[in-house]
This record gives C-alpha cells, sequence and structure tokens, in this order.
C-alpha cells in the first residue's frame, strides 16, 4: 500500500474527481511531436468540451496554458507534460525534459508526466530523468503519471506482456503514481499484468480510429482486463464531436456517474464467461 502526504493525497484525489479509481485522461501534447493536431478546435473550447464531458485530466504542455481559461479546470485536473520531442529528429524515440516539477507547481498543475521509451537507443538518460522527476515530485507532494512504451530497436512486440509488466514496475520503483502504458493482446494477459501492478496502469488510447464502435469496444476490454482507465488522445480530440466522444468514453469509465449520453453507443457490460484469452480489440 502506498503512503502519501496530505498534499499529495489531495492532488490524486483531484484527479479521481468522479470517484473509484479509474480515470479518464486526454492527452493533448501531441502538438510538440506532430504539429497542430486539434482538428481546427481552438485548444480552450477543446479543453471546455472535455471538461464537461466527464474527462477527469488533459495532460498539456506549459504553454499552452496561455490559451487555456483557468475557469476549464474547475471541471478537469490539469497533467503539464515534461517530456518532448518531434517526429523530425533523427531518433523520434529520443525524449527530453523541457520543464521541471517546481515550474508547473507555479504553474497550477495537479500532475506532472514524463514519458519514457522501454528499450529505445537513449533509454539510459530517459530512466534517468523519470528518476529525477520522481525524487522532485516526492519532495514537492506531486503525482506523477509515467508514459511508458516499448519501443525501441530490440522490442519486436510491444504488446508483448513481459515487457509491459517490466514497464509498469519500472516505473513504480522510481515513483510513478500511475502508469500509462499500452495494452496486452488478450483480456487474461491484461488482468495478470494489472493485478500484479504496484500502482494503477491505464491504457494508451492508440492511433486514430475513425470506426467509434472499435473505440469503445476497446475502451470496455481494457477494462475487463483490470485497467484503471485510458489515456486517449487522437481517439477524442480528433472525433467529429470531441465531447460527445468523451462523454461516451468516461460512460464506460465511471458508469455510476448520470450523462446524457445515448446507450446505443455504449458495448453491452457482460462478458463471456471465459474471456481470459478472447484477443482485445485493436485501435490502429
Amino acid at each position: 500500500m502506498l503512503t502519501h502526504s496530505f498534499a499529495r493525497k489531495l492532488r490524486l484525489r483531484r484527479l479521481h474527481r468522479h470517484g473509484g479509481e479509474r480515470l479518464l485522461i486526454v492527452p493533448l501534447d501531441h502538438s510538440i511531436t506532430d504539429g497542430p493536431v486539434t482538428g481546427g478546435n481552438r485548444l480552450d473550447h477543446l479543453v471546455g468540451q472535455l471538461a464537461v464531458n466527464g474527462v477527469d485530466a488533459v495532460v498539456l504542455h506549459k504553454g499552452s496554458l496561455r490559451y487555456v481559461d483557468s475557469a476549464r479546470f474547475a471541471r478537469t485536473s490539469l497533467i503539464v507534460h515534461l517530456s518532448a520531442s518531434t517526429v523530425h529528429a533523427p531518433d523520434p524515440d529520443e525524449k527530453y525534459l523541457v520543464a521541471s516539477v517546481e515550474e508547473c507547481l507555479r504553474l497550477g498543475a495537479d500532475a506532472v508526466s514524463v514519458h519514457v521509451n522501454l528499450g529505445s537507443a537513449q533509454e539510459r538518460q530517459q530512466i534517468a530523468d523519470l528518476a529525477a522527476v520522481g525524487d522532485a515530485c516526492d519532495r514537492w507532494n506531486v503525482p506523477l503519471l509515467a508514459m511508458m512504451y516499448p519501443r525501441g530497436p530490440k522490442i519486436t512486440n510491444p504488446r508483448d506482456p513481459a515487457l509491459i509488466a517490466h514497464a509498469a514496475s519500472l516505473a513504480a520503483d522510481l515513483g510513478a503514481d500511475i502508469v500509462k502504458t499500452v495494452c496486452a493482446e488478450t483480456i487474461g494477459e491484461m488482468r495478470d499484468i494489472t493485478s500484479a501492478s504496484p500502482v494503477p496502469l491505464v491504457v494508451v488510447g492508440g492511433p486514430r480510429e475513425p470506426d467509434e464502435k472499435r473505440v469503445l469496444a476497446y475502451v470496455d476490454e481494457a477494462l475487463r482486463g483490470g485497467a484503471s482507465g485510458v489515456a486517449m488522445g487522437r481517439n477524442v480530440f480528433l472525433a467529429p464531436d470531441p465531447g460527445a466522444m468523451a462523454a461516451k468514453v468516461s460512460r464506460l469509465i465511471h458508469p455510476a456517474v448520470r450523462r446524457e449520453v445515448p446507450t446505443d453507443h455504449v458495448p453491452a457490460p457482460n462478458a463471456p464467461a471465459d474471456d481470459r484469452t478472447a484477443p482485445l480489440t485493436t485501435v490502429s
């Protein structure tokens, strides 16, 4: 059982604003990596749509906060991302720090996040950065979201359960409160990983998938595999109606929260009697 200070517990409670242990996080940090990707939506308007439709937290880079009304965060939490790189770099898997925990606290962050590519050529520096940020988070009582991706020249199957479990344990050992990582290939494999993990795991949202039913099925199956939620970016903010899509995903993650969401878009919650080897829906 993790023990935290009052301040860290308070910030974690803000993240879990809808109660329970699950989270719907929408990363909006893609603009540094890929360029503008919000589908023509003004960032402030987009964050507003997400906030009123059940999103627990959004992930932003520090400069983006200049374009978002602080009032938006009355209904969602702020995670400031510390890592960066671009798709144009010689090694796109390299990540480096562009902000500090102290700076994020001055900006009003509820938590911070760091990206590590396990198995990349720059793994050594990324792990060292995660450890340093973990130490600063302990010093300032700030929750840490570790984004852990098995990704590198020796990684042939990033959904290998042994790799995912290793990524999760590495992040926990270096101070992460929550781990974002890829989803295993079957519900049974995912259950084994999540049941053994010392910290909650939220699964990545994956590349853009235009079939909404496949996206919702993926979320439903990940939750049945024991995931503590999803960190879903493109499949929310590039949807025709980001707010409506966020509400549908939120309904799956927080079923006890009453929402004005059409139920015909929500996959049936009843799982097969034995679904351990059922393949998870892929969003690709």
